[in-house]
């Protein structure tokens, strides 16, 4: 009986340890294998921030080696604009040399209708006091007077409307004002010489008697 008891006591504290070593071993079990899985994640972070690193290491070259042009392709941009720059300098050069030539040439041409108004205004005078237009004489002078004028109006000389037009100090020189109670306000009743344009220049202003 009491061999059995201490059979059966010793029994029970063997079970007893091995529950202990049991439990000791998933213990460690269990830290190994936590262990084990933040190395892992460590070891993923360390990947990520290597492969991160790397993807900006390349982006970076990429960037300095498309900054980092060839010097021929520099060259050429270089000559390019330069080229550029000159054809628009030429072509506002142009364009101004016209205007300048085409500002002159209408100066000179007004200055020479100027000089020859007199001509055709002694023209007129004569050919007034022509007693008969049917002699041969007035009638050549008559027919040369024809001419200058056709001539003028080619080259875009125009006679001035004066009488029954309203006074414009643009294109009319008043001498004379008159009180005429058939006229209307400002207008021109009476021209003492004619007046010219040269295309849209004034060449000589009309000379005019204007009413009220």
């Amino acid at each position: 009986m009491e061999n059995t008891e201490k059979d059966l006591t010793e029994e029970i504290c063997r079970e007893a340890d091995t529950a202990e070593a049991e439990a000791t071993i998933g213990s460690d079990k269990d830290g190994a294998s936590g262990s084990q899985g933040t190395e892992k994640e460590a070891d993923v972070k360390e990947e990520g921030a290597a492969e991160d690193a790397e993807s900006e290491k390349e982006v970076k070259e990429k960037k300095f080696f498309k900054k980092k042009k060839d010097k021929k392709d520099e060259k050429i941009e270089e000559l390019t604009d330069r080229l550029q720059r000159q054809m628009a300098e030429f072509d506002n050069f142009r364009k101004r040399t016209e205007k300048e030539k085409s500002g002159m040439y209408a100066i000179g041409a007004k200055d020479v209708v100027e000089q020859i108004l007199p001509i055709i205004d002694n023209f007129e005078r004569g050919l007034a006091v022509a007693p008969d237009l049917k002699d041969p004489f007035a009638d050549g002078m008559h027919m040369i007077y024809k001419q200058l004028l056709g001539t003028l109006e080619d080259l875009g000389v125009t006679v001035i409307e004066a009488v029954g037009k309203e006074f414009d100090p643009n294109l009319h020189n008043a001498v004379m004002h008159v009180e005429d109670e058939d006229a209307g306000e400002n207008i021109i009743v009476e021209e003492f010489q004619k007046g010219y344009l040269y295309k849209d220049a004034v060449v000589r202003h009309s000379m005019v008697k204007v009413a009220n």
